[in-house]
């Protein structure tokens, strides 16, 4: 999916450079294990342009970061598919999975699912010689050459493909789960024909352990690929709520007394263009983002944000892609289509985070890619050791004891119908150990560890309207001690009204020729007028919140502007513009001061005494102080309520604002933060300064805001949340991005990051303590000890559990979260 758009980001929040770089996804099957997934990544990092590459096991993606232009997506997929790898391109929309991809996928588990069946019928069959070997009319059951049969159907018929990808691992040179499976299988397939075909070899067969270890091993891949079907529903079902049509009309005016059914043409929603003019009937989703034009209805956004409740919406309202239309027919207008819908949005940065890997995951992977010759290694020290050393310190180990874990040929008569005492051979006995070595270890948890928690978590967050970008940012979120937000937009509703309009006592007429003939004993009202008149006009030539407030108020009161004109802004500090010949000014005392307006210190304390914790705009004419506009942005309603969670799990709660200290305080003091916890009167620029002061003294910080200034900050810190809302920039630059109008999500987040991360460690324990211990166990390890040997069909159904183990672990974390 080349995209030349989509950042690179390695690290959570990096800040990122749109250089000339593009990302091509790729759908790669027949991946096993993590051995296979390094495999994947060094083939494609082997290319002089490839800069990065990683690789899912749990999704089956690839996604590969290069120059623009510098990579051929054909080379590659050649190269993956002659290796064993079969590999599609993702389709160019950039909208989930390839058909191809999705059908492969599908057809992989139905095969599965019938070499199982086959399986588990030779299985059967293998356990019913056992049980009626002294039934004469069934005789035949127990018959050597019978089970001699059984296992090589399981060879050539299910066990096949696992046999075939593991020796093509081999000859390849990088070997895989299948590879140590198939060495395991065909040894004692082998070995046990050897000991049929030459009887006075004194040899055991065993022929039912290849029979049981592929039927044990099948059971596991089948399971653990039905969970991670499961694992991954979440994604498929944002790609699912994709409309494949949608309905082309006129524009509203061109068909006034037109029924819209009969003059609507249907076309793909993904060549709908922007502009475009789309009906909407009730039941219908959404084809593409747009705003409505004509007709009122409710909708439901639950996908979106995870509210179950329908939102009305009428002309002029936004709506979205893949939402459902309930109540009316509708006509909107396209504002965003194909790649660029939210939605489509949503789905890429779910994408992208089942593909980054959290740090903790290097060291799995960096074990992975020699686990498999470690175990061949490990395998041949087995049978090294036991032919000639065990065997001869514990003879007993020869000796058929019922503290051994053994396969139930092991003890019928007919598989040691060669023997004369109730022993084995040491070259059988190493043979065996060497074989569950093999057979028990397990790279698929390894490799499955990291990804299948990542592909729960994200997608609970998806479904809930939590965009969480990958496993590196899960890790940082579990270890945050810090949160920080910004004030307006983010504690607070970010829409400022004016609450109070203060003229100084002085002649307000005086700025104009008209002003100067009306009566000096204009009342008070008729100057608070006139102030927000002046204050309005010139702030109609920017689009500061601030601004925005009084803008508002005039349009309210029914207060015209007047004519202005070379309009001029100062970030920060205030707004200039020539009425009727005089220069105005609004903006903060300090800038009017700057600009030569004489303001008393009296004057000021005496305003600021009057209007107590607000935002204060001061306005200036000639020269001249006229007054002053206080304004206020309330506090959102869930705010307390959230910083009261963040405090109760342990963390610190920190206020950063570009605003005054007293008004930052006074919103401190009804959210209870402590004084040394507020940051008030910070530039944009030191936003990112304020969050890497915070760092260098240890600490690990999350930023929370919505706007183009909080992005360096977003950025700078540890973990960025942007809300619902904000700025592109914030998105791109955000570790975390809210959907929702609810500021408790900000804690919902950190919680199932924390959950997922633990989730991450707990999988990889498992999988390290399984290989640990059970490999050991394989060789021998317990025998000295208790007394107990494995034997390849039981290593089989452990190394089966073991996987499935993990993806089901992860599993637990959407039930949880219910």
């Amino acid at each position: 999916m080349p995209n030349a758009n989509m950042p690179n980001a390695n690290m959570p929040n990096a800040q990122f450079s749109y250089m000339s770089q593009e990302t091509i996804t790729l759908d790669v099957g027949g991946m096993k294990c993590a051995g296979c997934v390094k495999a994947v990544e060094r083939q494609l990092t082997q290319h002089p342009e490839v800069m990065s590459a990683r690789v899912n096991l749990a999704t089956e993606v690839a996604v590969v970061e290069c120059g623009t232009g510098k990579v051929d997506p054909a080379e590659l997929i050649k190269k993956l598919t002659s290796s064993g790898f079969p590999t599609e391109l993702r389709n160019a929309s950039g909208e989930g999975s390839n058909a191809g991809a999705t059908e492969r996928q599908q057809e992989e588990i139905r095969q599965q699912i019938a070499n199982l069946v086959i399986a588990g019928v030779l299985i059967l069959l293998s356990g019913l010689g056992h049980i009626t070997q002294n039934i004469s009319q069934v005789s035949w059951l127990g018959n050597i050459w019978f089970h001699a049969g059984l296992a090589t159907i399981a060879l050539i018929g299910p066990g096949r493909s696992l046999l075939i990808d593991g020796w093509r691992g081999w000859w390849r040179l990088a070997p895989n789960m299948n590879t140590l499976v198939g060495l395991g299988a065909t040894s004692a397939y082998i070995a046990s024909c050897i000991a049929l075909l030459y009887p006075q070899l004194g040899w055991e067969c065993f022929f039912d352990e290849p029979v049981m270890m592929l039927g044990f091993i099948l059971l596991g891949r089948t399971l653990e690929r039905l969970a991670r079907r499961r694992a991954a529903a979440s994604l498929q079902a944002l790609v699912s709520l994709k409309p494949a049509t949608a309905r082309l009309v006129a524009k509203p005016e061109a068909i006034a007394g037109v029924e819209i059914e009969s003059i609507a043409s249907e076309i793909p929603a993904d060549r709908v263009r922007v502009g475009e003019y789309l009906q909407v009937l009730p039941g219908e989703k959404i084809p593409v983002d747009g705003e409505i034009i004509t007709g009122k209805t409710t909708i439901d956004e639950s996908m979106l944000t995870g509210e179950a409740a329908p939102v009305t919406k009428e002309p002029g309202d936004v709506i979205t892609g893949g939402t459902l239309n309930q109540s009316g027919a509708i006509v909107m207008r396209a504002t965003r289509t194909g790649a660029d819908t939210t939605l489509a949005r949503i789905v890429a940065l779910v994408e992208e985070a089942q593909t980054r890997k959290a740090p903790v995951q290097h060291f799995a992977d960096a074990v992975a890619g020699y686990f498999t010759y470690g175990v061949m290694a490990i395998a041949t020290l087995t049978f090294l050791f036991w032919y000639f050393v065990g065997t001869n310190v514990w003879p007993e180990a020869l000796a058929i004891s019922p503290h051994t874990i053994h396969s139930l040929s092991s003890i019928s008569p007919h598989t040691i119908h060669n023997l004369s005492s109730d022993t084995v051979s040491p070259l059988l006995l190493s043979l065996k150990l060497t074989i569950s070595v093999l057979v028990i270890a397990c790279p698929c948890a390894l490799g499955l560890a990291t990804p299948t928690a990542i592909l729960v978590g994200t997608g609970i967050g998806a479904e809930r309207g939590l965009l969480i970008r990958g496993g590196d940012v899960l890790e940082a979120i579990h270890s945050l001690d810090t949160v920080v937000f910004d004030k307006t937009g983010t504690l607070t509703a970010g829409h400022p009204t004016v609450v109070d309009c203060l003229p100084v006592s002085i002649d307000l007429s005086a700025v104009t020729a008209e002003k100067k003939a009306q009566d000096k004993t204009q009342d008070k009202t008729q100057s608070q007028k006139s102030l927000l008149q002046l204050a309005a006009t010139v702030e109609s030539g920017t689009n500061h919140p601030l601004a925005t407030a009084i803008l508002e108020q005039a349009k309210q009161e029914n207060i015209p502007l007047l004519e202005g004109r070379d309009f001029k802004t100062e970030p920060g500090k205030g707004v200039a513009a020539t009425v009727n010949e005089e220069l105005v000014l609004v903006g903060t005392a300090e800038w009017l001061r700057e600009n030569g307006v004489f303001v008393e210190t009296a004057l000021l304390t005496d305003i600021k005494n009057k209007i107590e914790n607000k935002t204060i705009v001061y306005v200036a004419a000639a020269g001249v102080l006229l007054g002053a506009i206080a304004i206020a942005d309330r506090v959102r309603a869930d705010a307390k309520a959230t910083l009261d969670s963040l405090r109760d799990m342990g963390l610190r709660v920190m206020l950063l604002t570009g605003d005054r200290e007293e008004v930052a305080k006074a919103i401190a003091v009804s959210l209870e933060l402590e004084p040394a916890n507020v940051l008030a009167g910070v530039t944009p620029a030191g936003k990112a300064a304020a969050i890497e002061q915070l760092q260098a003294k240890g600490h690990r910080v999350a930023m929370v805001g919505d706007g183009i200034n909080d992005a360096p900050a977003l950025a700078r810190a540890d973990v960025g949340i942007s809300l619902q809302g904000s700025t592109d920039v914030a998105v791109e630059t955000a570790g975390v991005v809210l959907m929702r109008e609810e500021l408790m999500d900000v804690v919902a987040s950190i919680r199932l990051g924390s959950a997922t991360f633990n989730k991450i460690r707990q999988n990889l324990f498992w999988a390290f303590a399984y290989n640990t211990l059970g490999i050991p166990a394989a060789a021998g390890l317990l025998f000295p000890l208790w007394g107990i040997v494995l034997s390849p069909a039981t290593a089989g159904a452990l190394m089966a559990c073991s996987s499935a183990s993990v993806v089901t672990n992860s599993l637990i974390l959407r039930q949880r979260w219910q």
